[in-house]
């Protein structure tokens, strides 16, 4: 009895320790392609300026303008605790972003998490200029 008691209490040790599947931002495809002169990117245009695009990703997706110049892109779903869906909303100024879930904040310049309970990056998504379009995708 005693050895069978042992054998369930490892399994059930093994598959607790086992990482959880819901712990990261789920792969979506996503394959965005806009013109740059698109009014609903004209924060774009100033360094620092983000904008929010509904539809893509899993909980939408946030496009920033780099200090250097480039494009950052992420999902908008909160890389802390990712299974709740909880959309991140822009701060003002548009330099971080913040869980209304949870109040963790992360920075659009990185993606990295700037206060708890985030630990993780938010996922980021590659981006594409040619001067006249922006194409987001992973």
């Amino acid at each position: 009895m005693a050895k069978k008691l042992g054998v369930v209490f490892a399994l059930v040790v093994s598959f607790l320790s086992c990482g959880k599947a819901s712990d990261y931002v789920p792969n979506v495809s996503v394959n965005l392609q806009m013109a740059l002169t698109d009014p609903r990117l004209n924060a774009l245009h100033n360094t620092g300026g983000a904008v929010i695009i509904n539809g893509y990703g899993v909980a939408g997706l946030i496009i920033y303008r780099r200090a250097t110049g480039g494009y950052a892109a992420y999902d908008r779903c909160s890389a802390y605790l990712p299974q709740n869906k909880c959309a991140v909303t822009l701060d003002n100024p548009s330099l971080t972003v913040t869980d209304p879930c949870s109040g963790a904040k992360w920075l659009l310049e990185d993606g990295t998490p700037t206060k708890a309970p985030a630990v993780k990056s938010l996922k980021a998504y590659a981006v594409i200029t040619n001067g006249f379009e922006i194409f987001v995708q992973n």
